[in-house]
């Protein structure tokens, strides 16, 4: 059975990555609005992602005994001033999200609970590379600048990112 603090923490996760779904759809939304379908593409598939964490820990609390209780989703903004903007909100949420994984583990190591910090390690990692992802495009955005043709090559490239579902936890 999970216990309760590390039940609450997780649903509260929970929402977080379903925010972050909403938020991603949001700027897929404007990006596409702005006819940066390569962008809008990576964000789409990114809110794939983010709905894909949620169920892994909404699984993972039924399969501990748990409850999942869901909760409001706040509305994510709609407009940024630029495709460098979005990346720069991008990449300032998924260090947010960072401190979040990072919490529910010292919760899980306070409570030693074993099961939950071997499952957590997984979203550890995928943190990692989340940021590293995020601030690889906004850095090529700050080196390009005002360039529409940079802007379309990174546009191209994003546009081929394509949504793979993990494996289950």
């Amino acid at each position: 059975m999970i216990k309760e603090k590390i039940l609450s923490a997780i649903n509260r996760q929970i929402n977080a990555e379903l925010y972050s779904a909403y938020l991603y759809l949001s700027m897929n939304a404007y990006l596409n609005s702005i006819n940066l379908s390569g962008f809008a593409n990576w964000m789409r598939v990114q809110a794939l992602e983010e709905m894909t964490h949620a169920d892994k820990f909404y699984q993972y609390i039924i399969e501990r005994g748990g409850r999942v209780i869901l909760e409001l989703i706040d509305s994510p903004p709609a407009d940024w001033a630029s495709a460098l903007e979005v990346f720069e909100h991008v990449y300032e949420h998924e260090q947010k999200v960072t401190k979040l994984i990072n919490s529910l583990m010292d919760i899980a190591i306070e409570e030693k609970d074993h099961a939950t910090i071997s499952f957590l390690r997984w979203f550890v990692d995928e943190q990692v590379e989340e940021e590293s992802s995020a601030d690889g495009i906004l850095q090529k955005l700050k080196l390009i600048g005002d360039s529409g043709s940079g802007l379309f090559m990174i546009d191209s490239e994003l546009g081929q990112r394509v949504f793979t579902p993990t494996a289950p936890a």
